[in-house]
């Protein structure tokens, strides 16, 4: 019991940290974001982005000491060798957690550019964070359904247009665009839902991946494929501000921008768009077979 008290105080200790960290960092952003809209001249405008990503690498910093000091995150990390913070990547992984997010923000912070996130448009109203998110011009989604599209077809390109328009500022500064393929967290329902062939894995949407190799193909360095596991099945973030999580498993395998990807018509192309979709399901059967070697270590 007088442990289940002391994690619980450890929780609140931390998520008060990570909250006033919030507070402290976000307004400092929008004052520095509003300048860039306030002189609408290019070289100025790379400048600011420049000082943002500064200040946001200095608030994942700041996490990541919380994180340290209050013992509440301990990764595993291999493949982290060669990575360079002056490249562009475009990172994939699977999705198991919102504590996902908090994880590789703390793994790859100034290991590689910093992560920009593709996220909900709902997010954007999320306090304090959802106009953060906006300064640093992470690219919200509609993420319409096949159903929507069908009966609205004028909206099928939106999220496209998203994805040209946040990847032209992309090109600005080295950038690590950051995609969870499978779109939504990991549960068993919805791999039954989704009559998923992967035993961990939800099916991988192809179309994120596809524009943004579109949009950013000549730009890229390498596809940084990154494997989560943890010890528990799904953790919660209160579950990492108590401490209660295990080792975090992290896997990265640098893979190589193959010139076909970036070259054909998601959209329009019947043909690549079943190749493409082919290649990534080969990817996400590679990284299910590694889910269930690591998993099956971590359990013995």
């Amino acid at each position: 019991m007088a442990q289940s008290g002391g994690s619980t105080l450890k929780g609140i200790v931390t998520i008060s940290l990570m909250s006033l960290n919030v507070i402290f960092w976000v307004p400092i952003l929008m004052v520095v974001a509003l300048t860039r809209f306030v002189v609408p001249i290019d070289g100025w405008q790379r400048a600011v982005s420049r000082v943002m990503t500064g200040l946001a690498e200095n608030w994942i910093s700041c996490n990541k000491g919380i994180f340290r000091l209050m013992g509440a995150l301990k990764i595993d990390a291999r493949g982290l060798e060669g990575l360079e913070p002056l490249e562009w990547y475009l990172v994939v992984s699977n999705h198991r957690s919102w504590v996902d997010i908090l994880v590789l923000q703390t793994l790859f912070n100034r290991r590689i550019p910093f992560l920009k996130f593709f996220l909900k448009r709902q997010l954007i109203w999320v306090p304090f964070l959802g106009l953060a998110w906006w300064a640093l011009d992470f690219p919200f989604m509609r993420r319409h359904s096949s159903e929507y599209l069908a009966r609205h077809p004028e909206a099928r390109g939106q999220d496209l247009a998203a994805t040209r328009k946040a990847c032209a500022h992309f090109a600005w500064i080295p950038t690590s665009v950051m995609n969870f393929v499978e779109g939504t967290r990991f549960t068993e329902a919805k791999r039954v839902r989704f009559d998923s062939p992967y035993q961990h894995l939800l099916p991988p949407r192809a179309g994120g991946v596809a524009f943004v190799l579109s949009a950013m193909g000549g730009m890229l360095d390498a596809m940084l494929d990154v494997t989560i596991v943890y010890c528990e099945a799904t953790p919660t973030l209160w579950d990492l501000c108590c401490g209660r999580l295990g080792p975090v498993r992290v896997e990265i395998a640098r893979r190589p921008i193959e010139r076909w990807t970036t070259e054909g018509d998601y959209m329009e192309d019947a043909e690549f768009r079943a190749r493409f979709q082919a290649w990534l399901g080969g990817l996400w059967h590679e990284k299910d077979a590694r889910l269930e070697a690591l998993r099956g270590a971590a359990a013995g």
